[in-house]
C-alpha cells in the first residue's frame, strides 16, 4: 500500500518527465550546420546555433553567451578547414571539454588561390600580404555528395556522445542522406535544361566552387574565398571585362553580403542583379532558404532561368 502511494505521489510524477526529457545538448558553428544536424538528432538533443540565420560566419564575432553555450554543450559541430576562426579562439579561452565533430573530416578540400586577409584564422589580423596563397576552401557543403561525409560525421559523433540514441540517429541519418542523394539528381536536371555554354554565373565571393566541380557551372566573384577580402578595382574591372566578352546574365547578390560591388557591376555591365542566393548561411525561418534542402531548390530556382537568359 504504502508502495503504492508512493509511486502515485505527485512529486515522483514531477521526477519521471523531467528525467525522461534530458535531452544532449548539441552547438553548432552555423545555420548550414545546425539545420544538418537538426534533421539527424531530431527531439533527441537541445540545439544552438552560433552564427544562426543571414549571420556571416566569416566575419562573426561572438558574444559572452555563445561562450557559455560552447562551454555547457556536450557536443560542438563545426565546419572546419578554417571557415570558424572565431570558433577556435572561443574554445582556447573557454576551458572547452565536450566532443567535437569536424563536418569536413574525410573530405579532400578544393585549394584555391585567397588574397589579403586570412579566412578567420588565428592570424587573420596580423596578414596583409596582397600577394595570392594557397588555402583550403571550406564550402564543401555546396556539393550535396560531399553533404554525405557531413551525414555520416555528425551521425557519428552523436552516437558517441549519446549511445542510447544510435537506433534513431541513424534512422534519421538514413532518411536524410536519401532526401540529399534526391535532390542532387534533381539539381543535375534543372542544370541540364542549361545549355553548357551558358552555365556561368557572377556572385558576390567565391562560395559555390564546389557547387560548379559538381554540376558543371562556372562560378565567377569579385571577391576570394572569404567575405573579408575586398576586391580590387583592378580585379572588378577585368571581371566586367569577361562578363560582357562571354555575355553572362546570370548575376547574384548574397544573403550577407555587401551589395555595393555588385551595383557597380550591374550598373557597367547593364545586367540586372537576378536575386539574393544563399551560400554560407540559411534564411530565418519565415524566409526562402530556412532548411539546406530548401536552400539548393531556393537557389536552383533562381540559377537556371537566370543562365538561360530567361525574363525574370
Amino acid at each position: 500500500m504504502l508502495r503504492r502511494a508512493l509511486l502515485c505521489s505527485p512529486a515522483l510524477l514531477l521526477v519521471r518527465p523531467a528525467q525522461a526529457q534530458q535531452r544532449l545538448s548539441v552547438v553548432a558553428s552555423f545555420s548550414i550546420l545546425a539545420d544538418m544536424t537538426r534533421q539527424i538528432g531530431g527531439d533527441r538533443i537541445t540545439l544552438r546555433a552560433i552564427a544562426g540565420p543571414d549571420q556571416d560566419a566569416h566575419v562573426f564575432q561572438p558574444k559572452p553567451s555563445d561562450a557559455a553555450a560552447l562551454a555547457n554543450a556536450a557536443l560542438v559541430i563545426r565546419n572546419g578547414l578554417g571557415f570558424e576562426g572565431w570558433l577556435d579562439r572561443m574554445i582556447r579561452s573557454s576551458g572547452f571539454k565536450a566532443r567535437m565533430v569536424t563536418t569536413t573530416e574525410g573530405i579532400t578540400p578544393r585549394i584555391m588561390e585567397a588574397h589579403g586577409h586570412d579566412h578567420g584564422g588565428a592570424g587573420r589580423r596580423h596578414h596583409h600580404s596582397v600577394g595570392p596563397r594557397q588555402v583550403p576552401d571550406p564550402h564543401a557543403w555546396q556539393d550535396l555528395g560531399l553533404a554525405q561525409h557531413y551525414i555520416r560525421n555528425i551521425t557519428a559523433g552523436l552516437v558517441a556522445a549519446d549511445p542510447g540514441g544510435e537506433a534513431l540517429y541513424r534512422r534519421n541519418a538514413e532518411a536524410y542522406g536519401a532526401r540529399l542523394a534526391a535532390l542532387d539528381q534533381w539539381v543535375r536536371a534543372e542544370i541540364a535544361k542549361v545549355p553548357a555554354a551558358r552555365r556561368k554565373i557572377v556572385t558576390s565571393h567565391d562560395a559555390f566552387s564546389y557547387f560548379g566541380d559538381a554540376y558543371g557551372v562556372r562560378f565567377l566573384a569579385p571577391q576570394g574565398v572569404s567575405t573579408e577580402a575586398e576586391p580590387s578595382a583592378a580585379e572588378v574591372g577585368r571581371l566586367i571585362r569577361q562578363i560582357k566578352a562571354e555575355s553572362i546574365t546570370a548575376l547574384f547578390m548574397e544573403n550577407m553580403s555587401n551589395p555595393a560591388t555588385l551595383q557597380r557591376i550591374a550598373q557597367e555591365t547593364g545586367l540586372r542583379v537576378r536575386g539574393r542566393l544563399y551560400a554560407d548561411a540559411l534564411s530565418a525561418e519565415t524566409g526562402p532558404a530556412p532548411t539546406y534542402e530548401a536552400m539548393f531548390r531556393h537557389n536552383l530556382s533562381l540559377m537556371v532561368p537566370a543562365m538561360r537568359g530567361d525574363a525574370a
